[in-house]
């Protein structure tokens, strides 16, 4: 199932048509197999001879030491943790992000604001502050949500290894001692705030209880037709060569 986006009013500027990049984004909770499909769609367009930069959630040079740091010693309350990872985003959209985007080139995004949109309410932040704070974030082209039953989310993480991490989990919220159950109940509560984010935002919605060929086919066609008109600073895309 694949659910094309409606127009976001709130989100509309001139701001996106002034840079001339592309910028492609995965969300889903965690387990929904995102990250395999935005890996699979980086090696794709490298084979299709474009430039690609890759970035992803939590992994600024200047924050993530304090961050990890702070997690493992629980001090994080949710608005210090909402605080902490907009810190993080900032430092990555300001440094690499955007110049890449005016640069000319594809950006792609392991998750992106909506994110902490759903991890931060989900943890008790108020919803139109912790939009506030990402107020300065331009929309990307695309956001690819990938929906998933939490089943199947709780069983492709377990599969090739014994534990959840605890903030993962939801541990520090203390809905179960039982990560597993705390687990359920923490994803759980993201997953409706995306879905309710979804119409809103503007999510191309891909089912990913589809096979990992089924939903890069998907991704794939529409990343194609969103490239029709894009020129690569440095080289040429090859038309008409979808494959897998």
């Amino acid at each position: 199932m694949i659910k094309l986006p409606a127009i976001n009013k709130r989100w509309c500027s001139d701001t996106n048509k002034a840079l001339p990049g592309k910028l492609y984004v995965v969300e889903g909770c965690d387990g929904s197999g995102k990250s395999t499909q935005i890996y699979l769609l980086k090696r794709w367009l490298e084979s299709e001879g474009f430039i690609v930069f890759f970035t992803e959630w939590n992994s600024s040079e200047l924050i993530k030491e304090s961050t990890s740091e702070a997690k493992k010693k629980d001090l994080l309350t949710p608005t210090t943790f909402s605080l902490m990872h907009a810190s993080d985003f900032a430092d990555r959209y300001e440094k690499m992000i955007l110049p890449q985007l005016r640069a000319g080139y594809i950006v792609l995004c392991d998750r992106y604001i909506y994110t902490a949109f759903a991890r931060d309410m989900a943890r008790g932040c108020n919803r139109e502050w912790v939009k506030n704070v990402y107020s300065f974030v331009m929309k990307p082209d695309i956001t690819f949500y990938f929906q998933a039953p939490l089943q199947i989310s709780l069983n492709r993480i377990l599969t090739g290894r014994l534990h959840l991490e605890y903030h993962e989990a939801g541990m520090d919220m203390k809905f179960s001692n039982d990560p597993v159950e705390s687990f359920k109940i923490f994803q759980g509560i993201i997953k409706q705030h995306y879905d309710d984010m979804a119409d809103e935002e503007g999510f191309t919605i891909i089912d990913a209880a589809q096979s990992i060929k089924a939903q890069q086919t998907i991704v794939r066609s529409i990343v194609c037709k969103n490239l029709e008109g894009y020129a690569s600073p440095c080289k040429h895309w090859k038309e008409g060569s979808i494959y897998i």
